[in-house]
């Protein structure tokens, strides 16, 4: 199973050799942190800290509660509720890792102080388009996930350090990344690096239940608020979005996390292709948008939103008014109808596969060839 390319080989190599002393390093990851990034941060967090480095992870903002039962999650620091503090580490670093995003603009009011600063940097990430100025650049937008590739990473590093918090954390970032292994952007070598995760002894199932059965009460009713009364489809062209203000997010008691996959339930609906969740905060909309079959929500949010991400799973952040933004979505879905209503691309057929078709003829000429023996005989 080989996770990095040649290039990438090269890189890990010369990053080992440059950090074969102790260092002071910065990890961070991007605004609103997920699974895979606190996953990837974490990971490289704890990796460093085995071979003696001075490490700290920096979130620009809150996260979700049901990712602080992650190992080492209390030594994480915040920069929105610890700027001094997180300013001080930056300004002090000589790495930063850039875990799970690929441009500034992506870690909030941090953006500022890492711009300022002088440290090196490594990206680590499997978005769209790479933008952040970087030394060391892993980019690789075929893997699921950010903790996909830093197992790659890792592995070829130095394997030996691989343990069971190591791999908690890239496993966790994997299996949410994926949504618990669903996604189109899953691959055998998903399967492969889950597998040998296993090796070190996780439990999957309890991860699994410390991340999707951990939501509060209030959690679960404004669910179900969004689906009878918030949740818009428009059947003719295979969309549908949700919208919550912030008058129904303080009704309902909202902490961070609590819309986390709100944006893929209406994808459950049968022919349903594209949903949007549109979330009002204090100073700005935040957007997701997700898909399925080849309809880009990447190029959508790009386009539209002056967002971007994955081929089914994109977002963006705009200042507008949210009924602003909300009604020119429901303007944009007349000019995607043909794409949203077109029948989703048959999948490819792998080498030894054979088609329906195929085998309807094949089928039909050995009846024949029967047919004609019984005449024979």
């Amino acid at each position: 199973m080989n996770i990095l390319d040649q290039e990438h080989i090269r890189l890990t190599n010369r990053l080992k050799a440059e950090l074969s002393v102790p260092r002071r390093i910065v990890v961070t990851t991007h605004q609103g942190p997920d699974g895979d990034g606190m996953g990837s941060s974490l990971a490289i967090y704890h990796f460093l800290k085995k071979q003696g480095h001075d490490v700290s992870v920096i979130t620009p903002n809150d996260y979700p509660e049901f990712l602080h039962w992650m190992p080492s999650n209390a030594e994480v620091v915040n920069f929105m509720r610890q700027k001094p503090l997180a300013e001080a580490l930056i300004e002090k670093a000589e790495y930063i890792f850039h875990m799970d995003y690929n441009h500034l603009r992506r870690s909030a009011d941090m953006s500022h102080t890492l711009y300022q600063c002088k440290a090196i940097r490594i990206l680590i990430d499997h978005h769209l388009v790479p933008e952040l100025p970087s030394k060391y650049v892993f980019s690789k937008t075929d893997v699921s996930s950010t903790c996909e590739l830093l197992f790659g990473i890792i592995k070829q590093w130095n394997a030996k350090l691989i343990d069971r918090v190591i791999a908690t954390c890239l496993y966790t970032g994997i299996m949410t990344d994926t949504g618990s292994f669903c996604y189109r952007s899953v691959s055998p070598q998903t399967f492969s690096v889950a597998a040998e995760l296993l090796k070190y002894g996780i439990d999957r199932s309890e991860i699994y239940d410390q991340v999707y059965d951990n939501y509060s009460e209030n959690r679960m009713r404004l669910m179900g608020y969004c689906l009878n009364e918030k949740m818009e489809v428009f059947p003719q062209y295979a969309a549908a979005l949700i919208s919550l203000n912030l008058e129904e997010q303080k009704r309902y008691g909202f902490i961070v996390g609590d819309s986390e996959g709100f944006v893929n339930l209406p994808l459950s609906i049968k022919g349903i292709r594209f949903s949007a969740l549109f979330l009002e905060k204090e100073d700005k909309v935040k957007m997701s948008f997700r898909s399925k079959g080849d309809f880009s929500v990447n190029d959508f949010a790009k386009k539209h939103y002056g967002g971007g991400g994955h081929l089914n799973a994109a977002g963006g952040d705009e200042k507008k008014p949210m009924n602003e933004l909300i009604q020119q979505f429901r303007e944009l879905l007349p000019l995607y109808e043909k794409e949203l209503k077109a029948p989703p691309p048959a999948p490819p057929q792998r080498e030894g596969e054979t088609s329906a078709l195929q085998m309807t003829k094949l089928a039909a000429s050995w009846g024949q060839r029967v047919g004609k023996q019984a005449k024979m005989k």
